[in-house]
């Protein structure tokens, strides 16, 4: 087989990959709204916010609709494919394995660390598939979980993900894993690097901390990673 040499100055022209997780209310699907050109893939009855907009999207049930969603992403014209959000589309196959094994087994129970296992290998292949689309952006968009100690103190937050494979996986899947909050004063902003209760990075090294939630103008930034600049807010 013969070798090809890329150059990593040219890594960012495959597409920007990124998580953004965050709690209910904070605008995790209007975000998506402002990458590029935008396709929804979606698990969720939760896209009343975006009416206004006429995006297109795709509505998954199972397991083969996702694969089947991502056959039609491959092939499109769309620049950003949006996974809204991902934690339900991971949940709703955890439910399809769950039924699968109850229904295939003799006598009707099963262990259900079997339909974990189940979820975390069939969805952890789909997410690599997304993220390795060349020439096109995809956000993964996720729920945010509450990690609370044995008193029941909450002592960080997490994107939220069905057993302990994938939620342990994700950050390490893409090179952007960002936050999206509300301050005090009501304004919506992007965490983009850790702290002592989130796992946040930007790997490019470009985006400040934080970022307003505009997921064109952090594409852009991101692209200057190639050219040796740093975005300014």
């Amino acid at each position: 087989m013969a070798i090809k040499i890329k150059s990593t100055k040219d890594v960012h022209t495959n597409g920007i990959k990124l998580v953004v997780y965050g709690a209910s209310g904070a605008g995790k699907t209007r975000l998506g709204a402002t990458a590029p050109n935008p396709i929804y893939v979606s698990a969720e009855k939760g896209l009343l916010s975006l009416a206004h907009l006429d995006l297109p999207y795709i509505e998954v049930h199972n397991l083969e609709d996702v694969k089947a969603a991502y056959k039609h992403c491959a092939s499109s014209d769309y620049e950003t494919i949006v996974i809204d959000s991902l934690s339900e589309v991971t949940t709703t196959v955890l439910d399809e394995w769950r039924n699968k094994l109850i229904k295939d087994s003799n006598t009707g129970k099963i262990d259900v660390r079997q339909a974990y296992g189940k979820v975390a290998e069939s969805m952890g292949a789909e997410i690599r598939k997304f993220r390795d689309l060349d020439g096109k952006n995809v956000v993964f968009i996720a729920k945010e979980k509450k990690i609370t100690d044995d008193l029941g103190n909450v002592t960080g937050y997490e994107a939220y993900m069905p057993g302990q494979v994938l939620p342990f996986d994700l950050p390490y899947l893409v090179d952007e894993f960002l936050c999206l909050q509300i301050s005090r004063k009501g304004e919506r902003f992007l965490q983009t690097e850790s702290d002592f209760k989130r796992i946040c990075k930007d790997r490019s090294g470009q985006l400040n901390n934080p970022e307003r939630p505009d997921l064109t103008a952090i594409f852009e930034k991101i692209k200057k990673a190639g050219a040796g600049g740093k975005g300014t807010t």
